[in-house]
């Protein structure tokens, strides 16, 4: 009862204190074009009581006195703001910020916002990258994109060139959520694994978490990568052209109601990319084989935001991203993608609760087409509805929200035995979560919580999650993170290649194995939970090392059973289930550790990356490591600029990766169909090679590394338009780094070679 009492006064003394006091609030925009400036620095010059913009520009200083102040902003690359503000006891004050282009910043007043950042939220497992640092690394053809980027943060790595498939810290490609502006994306990499769907010049951002994910983030078990997109030019029409031998791009953006300080906006953005690389390629590449690079796609993105005068603003956007492969004589591959939704940001005038949703469609397709004429695709269909809630106080912050998320799978494969496997399922996922960051002295503390009602199985699964930060000092920081995770999305491929282009997706199904290990399946969902822990550490101004240990458990999944040998039928049900069912029931670990040095000073970037990592899995018959598990893997990034505006650039990037796990061929035998039965003539017969393997996955390919380089100039050709020129050049050493192996030929195929390549990019 005393507790219960002594509770309630102190909320009452902090309603109180907080009824004595005002507070300030606004939106920091570049002056002249209305881009919001998110992480900008933002406080009172009297007090220094302050904060830093979110990535709407938004910011908000709450329990300041009543009186006259001057209210201060300060930017990196730009002149610093201010404004004269008064404090009324119990009321609101709104004030935004323009900051005009510029070098003029005080140091003794600047903290930037990495510095801020590091200080006040855990960021354990979390890599943010941006535009500008995208355009740090090598360039394919002179376009920056979102993949290259993503292959060098700690604990990441691609299966090769080809095949577009990304792993994170251990989990499949399946387990990681890709989001465009809260859409889920099902494929977001081209089957040549160099492009992505996205184009850099319309990214404002990426968030890569990729192991203990907060409360926000559900229905993946490994990883989250979240994309945000820019709003489109708000004071002019502009644009950009480029041209190299890979693909050709065309950026239209402009104002459809011009931006103008304190009044709001409408803006268009407008992106077309397509390859041609199957046609250039026996142009500019005569020395590879032929049909060796036969891959097209085309993507189409564009996005409509309304901007008010507050800062709430709210987007609608749509896309179609296609991609094709397509072996002459033997096999080709069909990808189709289609969406479209929005995302809508209010801003408050008076409540402390600042609001965000986004509703999305989308539609996924794949074909595989062989000569046997038998179906092998798979399709997805999603709905997905959510909205957040931010409560906001000054460093400490409380969010919840809601999400439905509704898909249909369909899914129809013949394997090359003539056994096919169907579902089409309908599913629906609903969700609701909560998360508390508090900042206290030295400590960060983000408790979370997300509970996720599964409908179709009628299952909950709770998700606790936590987050941890301890400042030691202003250099030295030690962080922690955990929580549980569940889906129940699971992939359809072979665990005995490296590259397998049919990835397709399925529900999870009802038809598994009884027991597991001993213990009744009762779940059709994939479970894991992590582990995260590490510290980062500013050896100086322009210096910092992060080093983070992990340890993921996968301690449910579900696979496609490649044992399967008899039909699930009353005829064999004497047999055991891990002969007669389509899939089966694992358990994996996943565990490592990721080191990463960065030197950002000027004109002068590296980033080095190595990553230790150990993964295995178990089905009940066998444990192995799947054929993704790469021992080690190195990156090491270097930038440089130089020249008058600094007009001259170059960067290099080297890549190193141990080899991957393979299933060895044991022989070679004559496989007959018996189509005939027992008229079957098996002495004059010509039947089918078929492959004796070894144990799963008990090999391992050569070592694996590159080098890109490239070099760029631009030429200004007038106030608002340049003209850029970039040679690169991908496996400058020509390294025969091994993609796959043909068994029944008996050929060994490489991944690309030296390939050199001039882009020309105009921007106006």
């Amino acid at each position: 009862m005393n507790r219960i009492v002594v509770l309630v006064l102190v909320v009452f003394l902090s309603l109180t204190t907080m009824a004595q006091t005002g507070e300030v609030r606004g939106v920091v925009y570049e002056k002249g074009t209305g881009v919001p400036i998110d992480f900008a620095n933002v406080y009172l010059k009297e007090t220094f009581q302050g904060t830093i913009t979110d990535e709407n520009g938004f910011f908000t200083i709450i329990g300041i006195k009543p009186g006259i102040y001057t209210l201060y902003c300060s930017y990196i690359g730009y002149d610093s703001a201010q404004a004269r503000i008064e404090i009324v006891e119990g009321k609101v004050c709104t004030q935004n910020l323009y900051l005009p282009k510029g070098e003029k910043v005080l140091d003794e007043v600047l903290v930037s916002f990495e510095a801020q950042e590091k200080k006040e939220n855990a960021q354990t497992g979390r890599t943010k990258i941006t535009s500008k640092e995208m355009a740090k690394l090598v360039t394919f053809g002179g376009e920056p994109d979102l993949i290259q980027s993503l292959q060098i943060l700690p604990g990441v790595y691609s299966s090769g060139d080809q095949g577009g498939q990304l792993y994170v810290r251990g989990g499949s490609p399946v387990m990681n959520k890709v989001l465009l502006d809260g859409m889920t994306i099902f494929q977001p990499f081209h089957s040549i694994g160099l492009f992505s769907v996205f184009d850099a010049d319309v990214i404002k951002s990426a968030e890569v978490y990729s192991a203990g994910f907060g409360a926000e983030y559900g229905g993946r078990i490994s990883a989250v990568v979240d994309v945000t997109t820019r709003e489109g030019n708000k004071t002019r029409a502009s644009g950009k052209i480029a041209v190299n031998p890979f693909t050709s791009k065309i950026l239209l953006e402009g104002p459809l109601k011009k931006y103008k300080e304190g009044e709001g906006s409408i803006s268009y953005i407008f992106s077309y990319k397509n390859s041609y690389l199957k046609n250039t390629s026996k142009i500019f590449y005569p020395y590879l084989e032929d049909d060796r690079l036969p891959y097209t796609f085309n993507d189409l993105y564009g996005k409509l935001s309304f901007v008010g005068g507050n800062g709430s603003k709210i987007d609608f956007f749509g896309f179609n991203f296609n991609d094709g492969v397509n072996f002459q004589g033997a096999t080709e591959f069909k990808w189709k993608s289609a969406g479209f939704g929005s995302k809508f940001v209010v801003l408050p005038d008076e409540s402390r609760i600042k609001m965000d949703g986004f509703f999305s469609f989308s539609n996924y397709m794949m074909e595989q087409s062989e000569g046997d004429g038998k179906p092998r695709e798979s399709g997805i269909q999603n709905f997905n509805i959510g909205m957040n809630f931010d409560y906001i106080m000054g460093k400490d912050q409380f969010v919840y929200g809601t999400e439905i998320n509704v898909f249909e799978t369909d899914f129809n494969f013949t394997n090359p035995n003539g056994r096919s496997i169907k579902q089409k399922e309908n599913m629906t996922e609903l969700s609701v979560y909560a998360r508390y960051k508090r900042v206290y002295r030295r400590w960060v503390i983000e408790p979370g919580f997300r509970l996720q009602y599964y409908a179709t199985f009628s299952e909950f699964f709770p998700e606790p999650r936590l987050a941890m930060k301890y400042n030691v000092n202003s250099k030295f920081r030690i962080k922690a993170a955990g929580g549980l995770y569940s889906q129940n999305l699971i992939s359809a491929v072979s665990d005995r290649d490296v590259v397998n282009l049919f990835y397709g997706f399925l529900a999870g199904p009802d038809n598994l194995p009884k027991e597991f290990n001993g213990k009744e399946v009762n779940s059709r969902l994939q479970k894991a939970w992590h582990a995260v822990a590490g510290f980062e550490w500013d050896l100086t101004k322009h210096i910092d090392l992060m080093i983070e240990g992990y340890y993921k458990n996968f301690y449910q999944l579900t696979n496609i059973n490649r044992d399967k040998i008899f039909e699930n039928t009353p005829e064999y049900a004497d047999k055991p289930e891990h002969q007669r069912l389509d899939y089966i029931v694992e358990s994996g670990l996943a565990y490592g550790i990721d080191t990463r040095v960065k030197f950002d000073n000027g004109p002068f970037y590296v980033w080095a990356v190595y990553s230790l990592t150990y993964v295995t899995r178990t089905d009940g018959q066998r444990t192995y490591s799947p054929h993704f598990d790469r021992r080690h893997n190195a990156n090491l990034v270097v930038s440089y600029s130089w020249g008058k505006k600094k007009s001259w650039s170059a960067n290099a990037r080297w890549n190193f990766g141990s080899g991957f796990p393979f299933t060895q061929t044991l022989s070679y035998y004559e496989q007959l169909n018996f189509k005939k039965g027992v008229s079957t003539d098996y002495v004059k017969e010509n039947g089918e090679i078929g492959v004796v393997y070894s144990a799963i996955n008990n090999g391992r390919l050569p070592y694996f590394h590159r080098l890109d380089l490239s070099v760029q100039k631009s030429f200004e050709l007038s106030k608002t338009s340049k003209l850029d020129v970039v040679a690169g050049l991908i496996n400058v050493y020509d390294r025969a780094n091994i993609f796959y192996f043909d068994r029944v030929n008996y050929i060994r195929v490489d991944q690309l070679p030296l390939l050199p390549s001039l882009g020309v990019n105009w921007t106006f």
